[in-house]
């Protein structure tokens, strides 16, 4: 038992945490960087012939491969103790990503995308008002400037304001985005522990519960391949990224940067397909990443 307390309270301090411009000019590539890999999603399913629920049951499971390896890289002797330190906000954070990644799923199959698309860039302002009255972190102005930017951005890109056509679908984009400001704002709150486990955790769950809808013995050689490269470049690593870069920042600048994955996905498709977006997605694109990087360029200046 003293052994097993001393791991424990080894693994609350694994890196380092202290809230200086490098950590926070860290903390935001690495969000940024998570970013980019869940814009990979819409490439990866134009490329994969697959049924949804499959395609969610191998994204899952190579997704916790992944971040499995990367704890008992990082661990080692103490994997055992680093589950057991996540305590129950680990099991908070990872129910979070669960139901979040359902409800995802569900919403696009109730409303329109840009409902949910729209919906989601909402998600600073919500995990502002969670950290605030939760975590006692307050938002700073500028950071909140530059989400509004960005939601009139994402608004640019998809034409306009939600169509509130389908008022249950649009619930579920909404309680999508609360779950993953609460995701965020809770990592940042346990800061000082490693929640990688809780993402493991998350992973495994996602593909456990798509199982009983899922055909995974009914897929080719060259599909298993592209699932692979699915699940652990696009779900696997932008989920280990979130989880490690949303330590160093607020929730806030983490759910604003994690904005970038909107106007980078259609980029993909086009790179890949030769499909040009409209003008207006490149317009509204160009907001998003100008509301990011003024956001970033006024906190080093108030630095």
């Amino acid at each position: 038992m003293a052994s097993e307390a001393a791991n424990i309270a080894h693994l609350t301090i694994p890196i380092d945490v202290r809230a200086g411009d490098a950590t926070r000019a860290r903390g935001s590539l690495i969000v940024a960087s998570a970013a980019v890999a869940f814009s990979t999603a819409g490439l990866f399913t134009r490329l994969i012939p697959v049924d949804v629920w499959t395609m969610l049951f191998w994204r899952g499971l190579f997704g916790c491969l992944l971040i499995t390896g990367y704890v008992i890289w990082q661990q080692r002797a103490t994997t055992r103790a680093a589950f057991a330190a996540i305590g129950r906000d680990g099991l908070l954070i990872a129910a979070c990503s669960t139901v979040a990644t359902i409800c995802f799923i569900a919403a696009f199959r109730e409303t329109s995308v840009a409902d949910v698309t729209v919906i989601y860039a909402t998600a600073p302002f919500i995990a502002a008002g969670i950290a605030w009255i939760w975590a006692g972190e307050r938002p700073r102005h500028a950071t909140l400037a530059a989400s509004g930017f960005a939601l009139l951005g994402v608004m640019v890109m998809c034409g306009g304001a939600p169509s509130m056509g389908n008022i249950f679908g649009d619930l579920l984009a909404l309680t999508m985005s609360a779950l993953m400001a609460l995701m965020m704002v809770t990592v940042r709150k346990n800061r000082h522990v490693s929640m990688l486990p809780a993402s493991c955790l998350s992973a495994f769950a996602c593909a456990a519960i798509v199982l009983p809808l899922a055909h995974p013995g009914h897929v080719t050689s060259l599909d298993l391949a592209l699932l692979a490269l699915f699940g652990v470049t696009q779900f696997g690593l932008g989920l280990l990224l979130l989880t490690i870069g949303s330590r160093f920042i607020s929730a806030t600048r983490a759910s604003l940067l994690a904005n970038l994955e909107l106007p980078c996905a259609p980029l993909w498709v086009w790179l890949a397909f030769g499909e040009v977006p409209p003008n207006l997605t490149f317009a509204g694109g160009g907001i998003v990443c100008a509301a990011v990087l003024l956001e970033l360029a006024a906190d080093r200046h108030h630095r």
